[in-house]
């Protein structure tokens, strides 16, 4: 029979819909119960794609003696952490308190049912005790008979982590600006001693892209930077990280080399390197080849009819790993022609030993050009023959944050390679999240078949700010900047810290919880106030409204006080440091819409440069200031700190 998890608006959620756990939703109803029965909660926290989520789920949560212990001892709560960010956030600080090493996913919490403090927390644990893991029905007998037996030590846990958990974030420490002063130097210094001049990236296994460290490094003024960014994403283009045959990147590669990689493709790393290729666009072949098959991936598999983009595509498929991308080199062989084989076989690897549990990864091997018809005309005969396999789950949720980090990435593309079908795409998303979710005035994190999750969190936020106005600069649509100053004005408005800068990642009437977050450093994702800062300062420049522009100086200010030993582990604050200290040219055109259309670029192609026509009406701020004079094109040039005279344009 179905748990209460048959009603869910999450697919992961729905993935447990049938296990024997009684499991509940994190809601009121669920921390009541667990509070009146004094049974301590197992909080699971996973999402769709993740491998050893599946896993866990095979060998304990559908087992049923396994699940009649814990429906015994415990009140179960699944969590998807790509609905709930701010109680993952939560809980992931306290395995890294608890455990003194990082965490990840799955995540399995035991918390008291009346403080919701964690006094116990693990990540995967296995049916059977092995590779130095505990048995997880043995975990689970042990814990409750902790929680039982030892009220003296729940106490002091208690009052231990209330303490940590309810001291405010660290004070200002001042307002150390100037991006050649300290923090970008350290920065790129501690980068470049991390740096991996022979495969790219800065670290070894496992290998994360950080995307947002390549942007940073891309847009530095510095030979060296944009050496360690340039190649690191070109070996990313060429390796197993990225599938070669049908675009998109991979999470992370398990080995140094970017060859064999979990192969759960998130959206938001694709939406972050789309961006980050389009940064780095120098005429370069190979980001030319991973960007187009990556935007013509994301709009083919994982872009939803109305507009909007899903979450994620799963590891697994027929129970296996990687099944669906890896290959039986005798079947490539039998699919190619002998010249193509021969060309084929030695630019993939497939010429080498195995390299995936006794099957073949393709990752480019060779020297030969990725664009050569000797090598393109196979793999898209591979990708056809390879469409016909059991397909990996889709997470088809459609989530405001993530969907801002792909409209970004999708516009910056388009306007890099001059593809009209990629900034339509971007438009589509951006307006389907307009209309999808943004309800009552305020954003919603996830929707999933028509339902919506009634939260929304910073990232949510900036994530859509900091893409529209990317998007503006491609299609300037009035009710898109409608949208981006309704988002500015909510994040300003809900989410300030007003005593020291910055933004929560919950709003003010979010519900309560162990501890309310603050951070600016990044993860896989950018940090959210980086973001906010950049995109309200672009905003404010734009509009010419100084709410925008403070806000995004005193974000600064406070993250750049607290960046300390590990300047590196905040790109986006640098990114909107480097950007308020050195603004970007920007530029505005007032004209008749076909006028715009044929205009080229001004004598230099500014940084920001968003043409209005006049058309548009009802325009906020200095905007509606800034009219086409005698009706022909006008430019409005700001550089630097200062602004020129309106110039009219010949057309």
């Amino acid at each position: 029979m179905p748990n209460r998890l048959a009603d869910a608006s999450s697919p992961y959620l729905l993935q447990h819909a049938d296990n024997p756990v009684d499991w509940h939703e994190w809601d009121s109803d669920a921390l009541a119960l667990a509070r009146a029965e004094d049974k301590p909660i197992l909080l699971s926290i996973g999402y769709a794609a993740c491998h050893w989520c599946h896993v866990m789920s095979h060998e304990s949560f559908e087992d049923t003696d396994t699940a009649a212990l814990m429906n015994q001892l415990f009140v179960n709560i699944k969590l998807d952490r790509e609905q709930r960010p701010d109680l993952d956030r939560i809980y992931q600080l306290a395995h890294q308190l608890i455990q003194r090493r990082g965490g990840g996913w799955p995540l399995t919490a035991f918390l008291d049912p009346h403080t919701h403090h964690p006094f116990f927390v693990g990540t995967y644990f296995p049916r059977d005790s092995r590779h130095g893991l505990p048995a997880f029905r043995d975990v689970l007998q042990r814990v409750a008979d902790w929680y039982r037996k030892e009220p003296e030590a729940r106490a002091q846990n208690n009052r231990a982590l209330s303490e940590f958990f309810g001291a405010p974030p660290p004070a200002e420490r001042g307002t150390t600006t100037g991006d050649g002063s300290g923090p970008g130097h350290r920065a790129q210094a501690a980068l470049e001693h991390d740096f991996d001049a022979r495969h790219g990236g800065f670290s070894s296994a496992p290998k994360f892209p950080h995307t947002t460290q390549l942007e940073w490094l891309i847009r530095r003024d510095d030979a060296r930077a944009q050496h360690m960014a340039r190649f690191s994403l070109g070996r990313m283009c060429r390796s197993g990280l990225f599938d070669q045959l049908g675009g998109g990147f991979y999470r992370y590669s398990v080995d140094a080399r970017w060859e064999i990689p979990h192969f759960e493709k998130m959206l938001y790393d694709n939406g972050t390197l789309l961006a980050a290729l389009a940064v780095a666009h120098d005429g370069d072949p190979v980001f030319a080849h991973a960007a187009r098959l990556t935007a013509e991936w994301t709009i083919r598999e994982m872009q939803h009819p109305a507009g909007g983009y899903f979450a994620s595509l799963d590891a697994d498929s027929e129970g296996e790993e990687g099944r669906f991308y890896t290959w039986d080199a005798a079947e490539v062989r039998a699919a190619l022609q002998p010249d193509e084989w021969q060309a084929f076989a030695p630019a993939y690897g497939l010429d080498g030993p195995s390299n995936f549990e006794s099957r073949w990864h393709l990752h480019h091997a060779g020297d030969a050009d990725l664009a050569q018809a000797a090598l393109t005309v196979p793999a898209t005969r591979l990708h056809a023959l390879r469409a016909a396999r059991v397909r990996p789950a889709l997470d088809d949720k459609v989530l405001a944050g993530w969907n801002g980090l792909m409209i970004r990435g999708m516009a910056m593309a388009g306007r890099a390679w001059h593809e009209p079908a990629w900034t339509a795409s971007a438009l589509a998303a951006a307006r389907f999240v307009r209309r999808e979710l943004w309800r009552d005035g305020r954003l919603v994190t996830s929707w999933h078949h028509g339902r919506a999750l009634p939260v929304a969190f910073l990232d949510d936020y900036a994530y859509l700010l900091d893409a529209l106005l990317e998007l503006l600069q491609l299609e300037f649509d009035a009710d898109l900047l409608a949208f981006a100053t309704d988002l500015a004005d909510d994040l300003l408005d809900r989410f300030a810290d007003q005593e020291r800068g910055g933004f929560w990642f919950t709003p003010d009437d979010h519900e309560r919880l162990i501890q309310r977050p603050k951070s600016f450093t990044d993860d896989a994702t950018p940090n959210g106030n980086g973001v906010a800062a950049h995109a309200l300062n672009r905003l404010g420049r734009l509009v010419g409204d100084t709410r925008y522009t403070d806000a995004a100086r005193t974000t600064i200010g406070a993250a750049v006080a607290g960046i300390g030993d590990w300047p590196h582990a905040h790109a986006a604050v640098l990114l909107a440091l480097s950007e308020h200290e050195t603004p970007p040219e920007l530029a505005i055109m007032r004209g008749p819409r076909d006028a715009l259309a044929t205009l080229g670029a001004p004598v230099d192609p500014p940084a920001l440069e968003f043409r209005i026509p006049t058309e548009l009406e009802s325009l906020p701020g200095q905007l509606a200031h800034q009219p086409a004079l005698d009706g022909k094109p006008t430019l409005y040039r700001c550089v630097g700190h200062h602004c020129e005279a309106p110039r009219v344009l010949d057309s």
